[in-house]
């Protein structure tokens, strides 16, 4: 039987052809090797722009070995790895001092080199940043490595015209700058930072590693409106007695803590430039000062409580004293017998240089020590100076240092001591920390609560009666001390130059604020008669703080004072004064005889 052949066989003969196969075979490999080339071309593309690629990108984070190739100020952005530096903020969390991001300018002088000319690219950049020296750019750009800082710091605005200019070899690095949105309210405090944002003085110095290594923030105890109200009073009394300087704290007597503290001439900490030479000097806590009359206080309080004297005790105060070459007088002496009050009210040197003999050079010494008036303060600054007094204690050393002569403490020193007098004789450290449980405040017992007591009917019936009557604000019962002494010149004193202060205590019923002001050097004026001492210059300025600051703590005026007057304590109504004391080392001629060290105590 014959098989029948498929269709698809019958029309395929032709494909059998020795010559069409040879055809197919050759255009086959043709496709093959056509194909074969196009894939390794397009491979070869495709890692050549994998490494352009890869390249863009590390040149865009790293430039030219290892150089920073930083984004322009549409991309401009903290690096994440960057600690952002913490803010100071004030006590109710208000922000003292921050970090706002910002953008340097910097030149690749290697990349710059040949594409632009240093003197043309100099003038341009000048046309936007006219505060740049152009020879100091042309220098840069002439150096020989990958990264020359050009103007550090720039504004949104100087970041635009610069990019304007389209320099090549110049780039933007992100930065940081430090802002304080109240300039010099709180300068030397809060100090400042350098260009790379370390601090270099105040708070910032203080807690750089907190600040900057941590990032985190620092709550002061200071407070913004009273800074600003103690900021205020300086200015004004500054510039109405032509003072070289003057110096002001504030402080919660129970606490330490330091509610406001100025210091004048000062500096806007935006333009640390501003920080040179005597604006930069703190002189609440750095200057050290012979503080008169304020010592006076801390005198009379160790004459108490040793038992040397007691508030009915009186001393003749009727003439100068005599020792060796100096002698001791009153400003407006009473010349007469003063009881241990009036000595105070009065300011009497002579009064307060023999209850001082009768403390004793070796109790007075232990009991400045004990106010911390012989050792710096350990307050929270590197600006911290420390006290001067004598290497020996001799007589005239002990009765001059009785009255803040012989003796040189800083401003906060002295609030930080008379604050351990009124608070119930309690010493506490300054801080310019905020105090986190105010209710468990830390201490020592320095003088007896009665000895404070006394102190706080004394400095208020000085206040009332006295020379700090220009600090006496209706209502408030202030208590305090005036001071006045005389400059030091070389081996002597300027009887024309002097420093002025009051310290002031409210209320004096339950003392809560201690408010100190110190005038370097202030010219009486007409108003004043042409005096310039504590009570004229210095008490008013008190006075002014403490009825602007009194409101804020809701410590409105006490229309009941002649009550309170009775609370305090006030001397008027203590028994009268015995018999005046007498010293066996005065004569009758106010002469000074025997010796301190052959006293037994």
């Amino acid at each position: 039987m014959k098989r029948a052949i498929p269709l698809q066989q019958e029309i395929s003969f032709d494909a059998l052809d020795p010559q069409r196969i040879r055809m197919e075979s050759a255009r086959k490999k043709a496709l093959d090797l056509g194909r074969t080339r196009l894939l390794v071309t397009g491979v070869m593309f495709a890692l050549a722009f994998s490494v352009l690629g890869a390249r863009l990108v590390d040149l865009s984070r790293h430039g030219k070995e290892g150089v920073p190739k930083w984004r322009t100020a549409a991309q401009a952005e903290i690096a994440p790895h960057v600690v952002a530096r913490g803010n100071v903020l004030d006590r109710d969390g208000l922000i003292l001092a921050t970090s706002l991001p910002t953008q340097s300018l910097y030149v690749d002088p290697l990349e710059a080199y040949g594409a632009v000319d240093p003197v043309e690219a100099a003038d341009q950049l000048i046309s936007v940043l006219p505060n740049l020296n152009r020879e100091q750019i042309i220098e840069r750009m002439n150096k020989q490595g990958h990264f020359e800082w050009v103007a550090r710091n720039l504004t949104p605005e100087q970041v635009w015209a610069v990019n304007r200019l389209g320099l090549p070899g110049f780039g933007f690095r992100d930065e940081e700058r430090r802002v304080y949105p109240f300039g010099p309210t709180f300068a030397h405090v809060l100090g400042y930072t350098d260009t790379d944002g370390r601090g270099i003085s105040g708070i910032e110095q203080e807690f750089e590693h907190r600040l900057g290594a941590e990032g985190e923030p620092v709550t002061l105890s200071l407070d913004l409106r009273v800074q600003a109200i103690l900021h205020d009073e300086l200015i004004r009394t500054k510039a109405n007695f032509e003072a070289l300087g003057t110096a002001g704290v504030v402080m919660d007597v129970n606490t330490g803590e330091i509610l406001a503290m100025a210091s004048l001439p000062d500096f806007d900490p935006n333009q640390p430039g501003s920080a040179r030479g005597e604006s930069g000097f703190n002189r609440a806590t750095k200057g050290v000062y012979e503080m008169g009359s304020t010592f006076k206080l801390f005198t009379t309080a160790m004459a108490l409580d040793s038992g040397a004297a007691s508030l009915t005790d009186g001393y003749d105060a009727t003439n100068p004293i005599q020792i060796a070459r100096f002698t001791i007088t009153d400003f407006h002496g009473k010349k007469r017998w003063l009881s241990v009050p009036e000595i105070l009210t009065y300011s009497s040197n002579i009064g307060t240089a023999k209850m001082a003999l009768d403390v004793g050079a070796t109790r007075q010494k232990d009991y400045l020590a004990r106010f911390g008036l012989l050792e710096a303060s350990k307050v929270e600054l590197p600006e911290v100076g420390g006290p001067l007094y004598p290497a020996r204690w001799s007589d005239i050393s002990t009765m001059t240092i009785a009255y803040g002569h012989g003796i040189a403490v800083s401003p906060l020193q002295l609030v930080t001591g008379v604050s351990a007098l009124v608070n119930g004789g309690v010493m506490r450290q300054p801080t310019l920390i905020k105090v986190a449980d105010p209710d468990q405040p830390r201490g020592t017992q320095v003088i007896s609560e009665k000895t404070s007591a006394s102190m706080r009917a004394l400095m208020r019936k000085v206040v009332r009666d006295g020379t700090g009557e220009a600090a006496n604000i209706p209502g408030y019962l202030v208590g305090g001390k005036t001071g006045t002494a005389d400059k030091q010149v070389g081996g002597g004193y300027d009887k024309n130059a002097r420093i002025s202060s009051f310290i002031g205590v409210f209320p004096m019923t339950a003392p809560r604020y201690v408010v100190l002001v110190v005038v370097d050097e202030p010219k009486g004026t007409k108003e004043t008669f042409g005096y310039a001492t504590g009570g004229w210059v210095a008490a008013p300025a008190v006075g002014n703080v403490i009825s602007r600051i009194g409101p804020l703590f809701g410590l409105a005026p006490d229309q009941s004072s002649a009550v309170a007057e009775i609370e305090v304590g006030h001397p008027m109504y203590l028994p009268e004064a015995k018999a005046p004391r007498s010293t066996a080392r005065i004569d009758g001629n106010g002469n000074v005889v025997g010796s301190i060290s052959d006293v037994a105590y």
